[in-house]
């Protein structure tokens, strides 16, 4: 580090002795400038006899009142120009008093507003300016009571122009600091969407599979000493569901790989084209499923048609853990316009109504977990007990893009 820089860093992290220093230097400058003589022609002359104790007690006065500059500059303004005024009707027109009254004035204005600038400064320009010329000692057009009138309005443009640098200056570091922000915002919130994402996704896929298997071990230890068929079949279901729910694992697991990891599979995400093989795998564990279907050619966007194969088969599994063995569900896709319609009907179990569990109730987030994912589409879920037993779940997804959905507010 430089000798300069480091100064400059010492003064800064010390502006009391930095504003000493100033006004030592303001002092100097005054005491030297009451030694010289304007009108000795095109060259400088200097006087060899001293100013008088007053204008050194005014010169003293001024300077002094720079050190607290920062702390009060309103103040520190009021005294120098009232020892500059006192300076130029009855001291000795050589002392340059009206110099730290200047740097007041560039305080003031460094460090308030524009309007506040405007009227401190023409206020002292016209005060000093005006005792100068109508009460001083030398003739009113004398070019000392014109420098002051130049030197208050040189001091003012100046600390106006300091002023309005630091403003651009610290408005471009609050638009980078506003800027990091939203940027680290919108990293966490993108983030915390893909984790809720990836949270949904594992959630039906565990919740799905395991449901499968506990039924088809529970069926296989209840019929393994007398039927060792039906067991052995059952058995197999349970080896068919693990292997299904370890490769959809794997395909949501993949996506949080870095790009230097083994590469996931690219097997496509569950849709409708599935469906068959959904209501398939319920039926082998024991649930009846009828399934009706009337969007056939209909081509739907992969997030709905994701969401709609996730729906049924979330409510197909609460069927199956909550309705009893003896229940019947019958599930329906229907495309009504731009929209499609999915509804699972079960008709409960045979002691009553059956009831799949929300979040207020099991604790469990499958409900939850439809409706994010259907409300995430621009689409809207009910879920309810039917009258006279059993369970409804209806999700209408748009296929296409609402015409309001370019007036929506963000």
């Amino acid at each position: 580090m430089t000798p300069l820089a480091r100064a400059q860093r010492q003064l800064t992290a010390h502006p009391l002795a930095a504003d000493a220093a100033l006004a030592a230097g303001v002092l100097l400058c005054m005491l030297a400038g009451s030694f010289v003589d304007p009108h000795s022609g095109h060259s400088v002359s200097w006087r060899i006899r001293p100013p008088d104790p007053l204008s050194l007690l005014l010169m003293t006065l001024g300077a002094a009142a720079l050190v607290f500059r920062r702390r009060a500059p309103m103040a520190v303004l009021a005294v120098t120009g009232t020892v500059s005024v006192a300076e130029s009707v009855t001291g000795d027109p050589r002392a340059p008093v009206a110099m730290s009254a200047v740097v007041a004035l560039f305080t003031v204005a460094a460090t308030t507003d524009r309007p506040t600038t405007w009227r401190a400064g023409l206020l002292t320009m016209t005060v000093l300016t005006g005792a100068a010329m109508l009460a001083g000692p030398l003739p009113w057009y004398a070019q000392e009571n014109l420098g002051i009138l130049a030197w208050t309005g040189i001091g003012a443009t100046a600390g106006d122009a300091v002023r309005s640098r630091r403003a651009v200056v610290q408005a471009i570091r609050e638009r980078a600091e506003r800027a990091e922000r939203t940027r680290e915002e919108e990293a966490r919130r993108r983030v915390a969407e893909e984790r809720l994402r990836i949270a949904r996704d594992l959630h039906d896929v565990v919740a799905h599979h395991i449901a499968l298997v506990n039924v088809q071990a529970g069926v296989a230890a209840h019929v393994m000493d007398k039927r060792p068929d039906q067991a052995k079949e059952a058995l197999a279901h349970v080896r068919e569901a693990s292997r299904s729910a370890l490769n959809e694992l794997r395909a949501t697991v993949g996506l949080l790989r870095q790009s230097g990891d083994p590469e996931a599979p690219t097997e496509p995400a569950p849709g409708l084209d599935r469906l068959d093989e959904l209501a398939g795998t319920f039926r082998s564990a024991g649930l009846q499923v009828e399934v009706a279907r009337s969007d056939d050619g209909t081509t739907l966007p992969a997030a709905v048609d994701l969401a709609a194969y996730r729906v049924i088969q979330e409510a197909l599994t609460n069927v199956q853990k909550h309705a009893g063995p003896a229940a019947r569900a019958e599930v329906s896709v229907v495309r009504v316009g731009p929209s499609l319609e999915v509804t699972v009907l079960d008709d409960g179990t045979d002691d009553g109504p059956q009831s799949a569990p929300g979040p207020q109730q099991g604790g469990g987030h499958g409900l939850l977990g439809m409706r994010e994912r259907v409300t995430a589409l621009r689409g809207t879920l009910t879920t309810g007990p039917r009258y006279g037993g059993g369970f409804r779940v209806h999700a209408i997804l748009p296929v296409k893009p609402r015409t309001a959905d370019a007036k929506d507010p963000v």
